[in-house]
């Protein structure tokens, strides 16, 4: 009963804890390895704008998963990013169809655009 409680406020504790969980698989990584991994977590933070816990978590989970496999492989960084690490980081990004924080102000503009077109001022 608390943990529902508790994740009512907080989010899922299961979220949490695969996070955090593939935070240390990161964390574990040598380098370069865990320096191009967190770049790339943090830029997900800003430009990702995911809400939904899921999809971000499993995203990360995903993440953790290439920049091991990577290291294990000893595959070079720019053998995975490529020339331009922003697009890399981007397409990675959008393949996680998740609910975006963007999505909602995207259907108020669609319906502001629709209601002047309609001379409504609701």
């Amino acid at each position: 009963m608390t943990a529902k409680w508790i994740e009512t406020l907080t989010g899922s504790l299961e979220q949490k804890k695969h996070y955090k969980q593939d935070k240390a698989r990161i964390d574990a990584l040598p380098e370069p390895y865990v320096t191009a991994a967190k770049a790339m977590h943090r830029y997900f933070l800003y430009y990702g704008g995911i809400t939904d816990g899921d999809t971000f978590t499993t995203m990360f989970g995903d993440l953790a998963d290439l920049w091991e496999r990577a290291a294990i492989d000893g595959t070079p960084v720019r053998d995975i990013v490529g020339d331009d690490p922003v697009e890399f980081a981007e397409t990675f990004a959008q393949a996680y169809l998740g609910k975006r924080w963007i999505d909602k102000e995207r259907a108020r503009l669609t319906k502001a655009i629709g209601d002047a077109e309609r001379g409504d001022r609701s």
